[in-house]
């Protein structure tokens, strides 16, 4: 049980620290709505994001790759603001002069956030995957993000897609590092993991004005459970594109020549057995 707690305490510190770059928003978020401010919140929430960007560059806790890899969460993240905030799925009810399309330019450190979680996270606990079908998975989250852009002029096709996504990653696993011990979990429950504390993480952004859901307009009231299974498919999205870089820099697959087809959650992985464990040195 001890080991048990000790593990699990270090889990959560090294969870806590791929999360920095996004506590360091909600900061600026919980800052802004109660600090007056000479400019417009989301002027200034802006300048504070590119400001947390730079201190985190300049004290290596991002390498210049991985400012590039979220530089593009950032892009994307502004591009599927700007039309689901046209088609009324949420808005920015404050005024700025950063604003296009009615999306703050901020908006979009807050997909780089997410991107950054998985950049640290792949680092700090240093990932790999088994069975990993690279190709299939960035098919299907492609149409997971075309289908999220496109879900008010065509059939919405969530529930499907949840089910491909499944299906191709069925039998991939993730192995990763706790202190010394070596673990493994399936991507599929990583990504609603994942998922989950981002729904937990929209309904604290929400609370704190970051944007506003047309049934928050006039109270806050909690995001809709549903939102959940949205931000589980929509990580996947992110997950696929570090997934690309990290394979360019051959940091993807596990060596291991057996991979497992399945694995429980935090199943840890058996260390492999001496060469000749017979001999006195074994």
């Amino acid at each position: 049980m001890r080991t048990f707690v000790g593990q699990l305490l270090r889990f959560a510190l090294i969870e806590a620290s791929s999360c920095a770059f996004a506590v360091a928003l909600f900061a600026g978020l919980a800052a802004s709505s109660v600090v007056p401010l000479p400019i417009p919140r989301y002027d200034a929430l802006l300048l504070y994001a590119v400001a947390v960007t730079v201190v985190f560059r300049l004290l290596r806790l991002e390498s210049s790759r991985e400012l590039l890899v979220i530089a593009g969460f950032h892009v994307v993240g502004l591009a599927f603001e700007m039309i689901k905030v046209r088609l009324g799925s949420w808005s920015y009810p404050e005024e700025a002069y950063t604003k296009i399309g009615g999306v703050p330019l901020y908006s979009g450190f807050l997909y780089a956030a997410v991107g950054s979680y998985v950049c640290r996270a792949w680092r700090l606990f240093d990932l790999r995957l088994v069975a990993y079908r690279a190709r299939t998975t960035a098919l299907v989250a492609t149409a997971i993000y075309v289908n999220f852009i496109t879900q008010h002029w065509l059939v919405d096709l969530r529930v499907p897609l949840a089910f491909a996504l499944l299906l191709a990653t069925w039998g991939t696993v993730v192995h990763f590092t706790v202190g010394r011990e070596r673990y493994r979990m399936p991507l599929a429950l990583s990504l609603t993991l994942i998922g989950f504390f981002l729904w937990v993480a929209e309904n604290l952004a929400t609370y704190l004005g970051a944007w506003t859901y047309p049934h928050q307009s006039g109270t806050w009231h909690l995001v809709h459970p549903a939102k959940f299974g949205a931000w589980a498919l929509l990580v996947s999205v992110s997950f696929t594109q570090v997934a690309a870089w990290k394979s360019r820099q051959g940091r993807l697959h596990h060596p291991s020549a057996s991979p497992p087809r399945w694995a429980l959650p935090l199943a840890r992985v058996p260390a492999p057995l001496p060469a000749n464990p017979t001999s006195p040195s074994a």
